[in-house]
């Protein structure tokens, strides 16, 4: 196979272990900058150029788009998918899972479990709001984010009040979600490639920090998944549209609740912990949905 990657930074964890498992299982693959890539659009075909240069056919892409660039990135994975080539994730699957309000109204149409949010604009909603996510502590969050970035647990309502006002007066789009207490800082991290789950890791935060993301000091440890987690994280990659998909779990008091679902997730600490080749499987069910296409 001739395949693409689309990385901002070729030296990434993540970025190399897919490289490296490319090549091992004989394909030629490259690393594209999303950002190097423009995308020429007129009713006769779709072409992308990379640094000036027609790109030739590939036949996959892998795209790995971070949260800052995700409407640029989607564009330029859409744009592939114009032209024929099968990508791992589709455009439209990467925006889902990146805006989280897009995301928690995906989820709660398939009647899967989410913590209570809600999305407020009017400062004369800020009160209404708060009690319908069950009062304080709560949790702001910025629509587009990852790694825990643009999250923030407020912990009473004069705190409350305060930050979603400022995040208001920024012209932020922000969605206000139920705090878990009973999570205690824990949550499981699931890794789910092609409607099975192939790994999966329970996360706890540090000291004084209610976000348990491995970037912001969290420890990884084993964990035996419960068959409804099990499903809920198949579910959950499902209905946001993905193959591929990072799926973060709370156990609560009602059973597993769904904290998040990411289009792009890290495989260091997942790698590290369950001593599982993730980057092998993504590139094998590369494979096998190619294969998959040519047959049919």
């Amino acid at each position: 196979m001739k395949l693409a990657l689309l990385s901002r930074n070729r030296n990434l964890y993540s970025t190399q272990r897919l490289i490296q498992a490319a090549q091992i299982r004989g394909h030629e693959i490259h690393t594209l900058d999303t950002l190097r890539c423009y995308l020429a659009i007129n009713n006769q075909q779709a072409t992308v150029y990379y640094q000036g240069q027609l790109l030739e056919k590939f036949d996959a892409i892998i795209p790995r788009i971070g949260a800052s660039i995700s409407h640029y990135g989607s564009a330029v994975v859409r744009q592939f998918e114009l032209m024929g080539i099968y990508t791992l994730s589709s455009a439209q699957a990467i925006s889902q899972s990146r805006d989280k309000l897009q995301s928690a109204q995906l989820l709660a149409q398939h009647r899967l479990n989410i913590p209570r949010c809600v999305f407020v604009h009017h400062l004369e909603d800020i009160r209404p709001a708060i009690q319908q996510v069950g009062g304080t502590p709560l949790i702001i969050k910025l629509l587009q984010g990852t790694q825990g970035i643009g999250v923030v647990l407020a912990e009473t309502q004069q705190a409350a009040e305060s930050m979603i006002e400022g995040f208001l007066a920024l012209k932020a789009a922000i969605l206000l979600q139920e705090f878990i207490a009973e999570a205690e800082g824990t949550d499981i991290r699931c890794w789910v490639i092609g409607g099975d789950v192939v790994a999966a890791m329970q996360r706890q935060a540090a000291a004084g920090e209610f976000r348990s993301n491995l970037h912001r000091g969290g420890t990884a440890a084993s964990v035996n998944l419960t068959p409804e987690e099990y499903q809920l994280a198949i579910q959950a990659t499902a209905a946001l549209g993905l193959e591929v998909a990072g799926v973060d779990l709370l156990r609560t008091q009602h059973g597993p609740t769904i904290l998040e679902v990411n289009s792009s997730p890290g495989l260091e600490g997942i790698e590290a912990m369950s001593g599982k080749n993730i980057a092998e499987l993504i590139i094998k069910f590369i494979e096998d949905r190619l294969e998959s296409r040519n047959t049919h």
